[in-house]
């Protein structure tokens, strides 16, 4: 069934005129009066609805149901990604909300090759924040993660977010994420950019807390790396079935 993002309080049993990039979805998939569309507004849940008129620059629908409908992962998980360039940037954001990341924190680190400052970087986070939305409505997620400003790597780890866990993706690690002995229910995951952090830049982040993870023997792309952790993360700790 469509699945569409609505930033707006949403109520059964009321009509709802579209925005238009809903009915902009609503005509390439060309649905008809009558059809059944799924809503959500990013603040739990999600709504049933069956479409109205729909016409060449507006449609509406009516809610006929709210389903208190969560997929979110037993485990919170925090994405510290080093921007990487091109497409690679975007398709870590979509697929780590496919796979169940909270919050994305892009990270400008010594060998990003992409460089973004001022309106230029607020452009591209908004950006990704779209990516994400629409990543949403295709995953089934009822929550939304948000892609947070761009920081240095050191602006993160001097003021580095609480949680249990703080992994590093390294080559050079050694810990396993079943040497781990306590489960978290909270855990942030740093990963570099092409060519991987720096050797300064792993040990400010092992010295401010940072376990060195270890994945397998081979070394693995940034568009790679991030989501192979997050996979075995889902795995060992979240709700991945195996």
């Amino acid at each position: 069934m469509p699945r569409f993002f609505i930033d707006a309080v949403l109520t059964t049993a009321e009509q709802y005129t579209l925005p238009d990039s809903v009915v902009r979805h609503i005509q390439v998939l060309r649905l008809r009066e009558g059809d059944a569309i799924t809503l959500f507004n990013g603040r739990g849940g999600e709504y049933q609805a069956t479409l109205g008129s729909i016409g060449k620059r507006d449609a509406s629908c009516a809610i006929t149901r709210f389903d208190d409908t969560s997929r979110e992962s037993p485990v919170w998980l925090g994405l510290a990604q080093a921007i990487s360039s091109g497409e690679r940037m975007e398709f870590t954001l979509q697929k780590g909300v496919e796979m169940g990341v909270n919050v994305f924190q892009p990270l400008a680190t010594e060998r990003s090759i992409v460089k973004l400052a001022g309106d230029r970087a607020d452009k591209r986070v908004q950006r990704w924040q779209e990516i994400v939305i629409a990543a949403c409505e295709q995953s089934g997620r009822n929550s939304i993660p948000q892609v947070l400003p761009i920081l240095t790597l050191k602006q993160w780890l001097a003021a580095l977010p609480a949680a249990d866990a703080h992994l590093l993706l390294s080559p050079l690690g050694t810990r396993r994420l079943a040497d781990i002995a306590q489960q978290p229910q909270q855990a942030w995951l740093l990963a570099g950019p092409e060519g991987g952090l720096s050797a300064s830049e792993e040990t400010a982040a092992i010295a401010a807390g940072c376990t060195p993870l270890k994945l397998g023997p081979r070394i693995l792309r940034t568009e790679t790396a991030a989501l192979a952790a997050v996979g075995a993360i889902q795995t060992v700790w979240g709700d991945y079935s195996v």
